[in-house]
């Protein structure tokens, strides 16, 4: 075995500190959302769910419920924490009156830029610094994560994935 063999991490050891990075970003992601969240009169539950309703135009509460792995009774008392904040407010369809969407209201899409634009134009100066294949990794690999750890919510909350 050559000396540079030698020197190289095993797979074990990259995969170890795959995790304990992804550990890391995610607990401080969660501390920074929850310092936005105080900051916007919200709790760390209802400014994720403000995030993705502002990621998509039409969301239903349904769906909300399916993408943030929470039951959508929970979703309701969020969405209802969101309306009484002026953050978020229910929209009917125009032509199925039974569908009722949740939007973003401006207000709250301008107050969360004001915390995530900063942090989100630093991110953007971070990947610039990859090239589009390895871009195309990492977002494989942040979406799969996304997909196992709603997963394993599902598990926890006793439903199937």
């Amino acid at each position: 075995m050559d000396r540079q063999a030698k020197s190289r991490p095993s797979r074990a050891s990259l995969i170890a500190a795959l995790n304990r990075a992804a550990r890391e970003a995610s607990g401080l992601g969660a501390v920074f959302g929850e310092a936005v969240a105080r900051r916007m009169g919200v709790d760390p539950t209802a400014l994720e769910c403000l995030g993705a309703i502002a990621d998509r135009d039409d969301m239903t509460a349904g769906a909300l419920a399916e993408a943030m792995g929470l039951t959508t009774g929970a979703v309701t008392g969020v969405v209802d924490r969101l309306e009484k904040a002026g953050l978020a407010r229910r929209v009917r369809d125009g032509e199925d009156r039974r569908k009722v969407f949740v939007r973003a209201t401006p207000k709250a899409l301008a107050r969360a830029n004001a915390y995530y634009g900063p942090l989100g134009r630093a991110v953007d100066a971070l990947a610039a610094s990859y090239n589009d294949k390895e871009i195309a990794l990492l977002a494989d690999y942040f979406a799969r994560s996304r997909d196992t750890v709603l997963a394993e919510i599902a598990k926890l909350n006793g439903s199937r994935a």
